[in-house]
């Protein structure tokens, strides 16, 4: 082991955040042993702003509930944590773990109980990486490396402590994060681990729980190096692990949507990880949609039970949460909608919440050489530049081209001519309006016309009337007071129109 300096290693307190000195500080006062692990010191001396800092100390998680109360939350069954509140920040801080007295491991190794506590000097030799095993306090002003981890980032190296099999075997996570660290920091994997990296090694990630692996795909897919990440999760083979119906090639689609990704992350805007789960499944999403429109199933329905279809087998391996479910199949509706809008619905499709996404998923499509956009891709982005005015002029423009396009394909294929009003409807219309315009004199034969065509039979006056009404009605004339009232004519020349007093 050697003790460096800090400032040596390019650290100082003034890079951190107040919250973890706080953890620090409280701890120390409390009278144990606190320093500050894992990748924040890792990547303060490559020069870059940790997200988040991790603390471990020699105090139990119990002893760690006490020291501050309310603000501490014990997490975790196979590994045990604190999750500590200062301010807005949740820091993580971990106890030394010892090699377990009695290893409760899976068949194939992986540990399933970690929470034997020990000395930092045991804990160091339970970390993955040489690179992430540095102990530092911010206080004292020292770092304490164990392995000559200092060397390793200084000439870009990734190394596992011990047997790279076994520690794969512990934890197959770690081949996730061998990747991820090799895409993001650039460095280059150690040939100890590229010997046993193979296809059965990455299977194990089987036995992972479909949640953790989820966790850890939206951790590659916002780190700000997807584009660089997606060969080697197909060169190591884990990429057949972690997306169920996805062939094993990056398409034109996925490549710029990664691109895309990642510039959004350098400058500083927010991403979600769901969506690029909603890139990868597309072709997935496009086959199973075909397949049942080949069964005759209408196309909405088609496209909704695909969408189930792809994200349940997806589940197999990493079970993405409702709202992200929800979210992806409203990204992959809102393509029909934005490619044949109707004119009456384009200013409500425009405020649409999940328009943004939809949107750029099309320009996406389109941007990549896929055909099927017709186009839409670059007419939604010029509209969104418009004023008020121009929109109208532009839905007013978009609707008659829609409309000829619509009169082609309705005259290419014409409609059956469905009457709106069945012809005995209209037959019985005509007799009442007989009976109105000759009275009653003329009404025996207008009836007899409306019987004739009905096939009621001949029947008098009286009896047509009283049948016209019980059809109208579904009931007796005598049975409803409205048909009992006799109309009186009124004398109008009594009447005074106007205001009264």
């Amino acid at each position: 082991m050697q003790t460096l300096r800090a400032s040596k290693c390019g650290l100082s307190t003034s890079q951190l955040s107040p919250a973890i000195l706080d953890i620090i500080d409280s701890l120390t006062k409390a009278g144990y042993d606190a320093y500050i692990v894992g990748g924040g010191v890792r990547d303060l001396m490559l020069g870059e702003h940790p997200k988040d800092f991790d603390a471990v100390t020699n105090a139990t998680p119990a002893q760690i509930k006490q020291v501050f109360g309310r603000r501490c939350r014990i997490i975790g069954r196979r590994f045990e944590l604190a999750h500590v509140h200062s301010g807005r920040e949740m820091i993580e801080v971990a106890t030394f773990r010892a090699p377990p007295k009695k290893a409760v491991t899976s068949a194939s190794g992986m540990i399933l109980r970690d929470n034997n506590w020990g000395t930092i000097e045991q804990d160091f030799a339970r970390r993955d990486f040489t690179i992430n095993s540095m102990y530092y306090q911010p206080r004292d002003g020292i770092v304490l490396d164990f392995c000559n981890a200092y060397s390793d980032i200084q000439q870009k190296k990734l190394k596992l402590l011990g047997d790279a099999r076994q520690r794969f075997e512990e934890d197959p996570v770690r081949m996730l994060r061998t990747l991820r660290f090799a895409a993001k920091l650039g460095f280059q994997i150690d040939q100890s681990i590229l010997k046993v990296f193979d296809e059965a090694c990455a299977q194990q990630l089987r036995e992972v729980s479909p949640h953790r692996l989820y966790d850890e795909s939206q951790k590659m897919f916002s780190m700000g190096r997807l584009e660089q990440l997606l060969p080697l999760l197909i060169k190591f083979h884990i990429w057949r692990q972690m997306f169920a119906d996805v062939k094993p090639e990056i398409t034109t689609f996925m490549q710029r949507a990664a691109f895309n990704t990642d510039q959004r992350i350098q400058i500083g805007k927010s991403i979600n990880p769901a969506f690029f789960y909603a890139v990868l499944l597309w072709e997935a999403y496009l086959e199973r949609a075909d397949f049942y429109r080949s069964r005759g199933v209408v196309e909405a329905e088609a496209r909704a039970q695909a969408g189930i279809d792809v994200l349940k087998r997806q589940a197999s391996r990493t079970i993405i949460p409702r709202f992200a479910e929800t979210f992806i199949r409203e990204v992959w509706e809102m393509q029909s909608r934005l490619i044949r809008p109707k004119p009456q619905h384009i200013m409500n499709l425009a405020g649409h919440a999940k328009f943004r996404a939809g949107f750029d998923f099309l320009l996406l499509r389109e941007q990549s050489g896929d055909t099927g956009t017709q186009g839409m891709g670059e007419w939604w982005e010029q509209f969104q530049e418009l004023s008020n005015d121009q929109k109208e002029k532009a839905i007013a423009s978009y609707k008659r081209n829609f409309n000829r396009q619509h009169k082609k394909t309705t005259a290419d294929e014409p409609e059956e001519f469905v009457p709106l009003v069945l012809e005995t409807e209209v037959n019985r219309r005509a007799a009442r309006r007989a009976k109105q315009r000759n009275g009653a004199s003329s009404a025996p034969q207008a009836e007899q016309s409306a019987n004739n065509t009905t096939q009621n039979g001949s029947r008098n006056s009286s009896n047509s009337a009283n049948d016209r009404r019980s059809n109208d009605f579904g009931t007796n004339q005598n049975s409803h007071p409205i048909t009992r009232r006799r109309r009186v004519q009124r004398d109008l020349s009594q009447v005074v129109f106007g205001p009264t007093q």
